[in-house]
């Protein structure tokens, strides 16, 4: 059964009828019609809100076989980097998070997700925070101000969103460098 069909909570429900409803009314071609349900059934409001990583990943993977228009594969490209994510497969995440915004560059939460690995996350070598506790202060300040480029480029993007990141900017001086 089509998840879609499953959904148990309110929210869910909704988002899937106003879903249903829009793709009945809107005119695209089926292969859109289908890359969006395929979308749709990986998405936050299903699969993914419940820690069914494989199930979003297979739904996202023929989302994204189905869709072509550059934009919508942005965000079919930034979930798959959200999922990755999840599942601490950092490295791969990135790969799919730079994908999305060489599709879509005015995507900030790529560019925020990408600055909070490159801020925290131990990958192959040490990241931010991880090469501070490591003793290696050359490293920790290459990784931040990485991270910092991500972030202003995210808040140039949506200037109300990400106080944290700024905060850290104005802190750490690296606001407008």
């Amino acid at each position: 059964m089509p998840r879609s069909q499953r959904n148990d909570n309110f929210i869910d429900k909704t988002f899937t009828i106003v879903a249903d409803i829009l793709l009945r009314i809107i005119p695209m071609a089926p292969g859109e019609k289908e890359a969006f349900t395929y979308y749709r059934d990986g998405v936050i409001m299903s699969a993914q809100s419940e820690g069914e990583y494989a199930e979003a990943l297979q739904n996202y993977y023929e989302a994204m076989r189905l869709e072509t228009d550059p934009y919508d594969r942005s965000y079919i490209l930034y979930n798959i980097g959200l999922v990755h994510t999840s599942n601490g497969e950092h490295t791969k995440a990135l790969e799919y998070y730079f994908q999305a915004l060489e599709r879509n560059p005015s995507l900030p939460q790529a560019l925020n997700n990408t600055a909070l690995i490159c801020h925290y996350v131990r990958l192959s070598v040490p990241r931010g925070e991880q090469a501070i506790r490591q003793g290696d202060p050359e490293t920790a300040e290459a990784w931040f101000d990485q991270a910092a480029e991500y972030w202003e480029q995210a808040i140039a993007l949506a200037p109300g969103n990400y106080i944290e990141a700024q905060n850290w900017l104005k802190i750490t001086g690296r606001f407008g460098e």
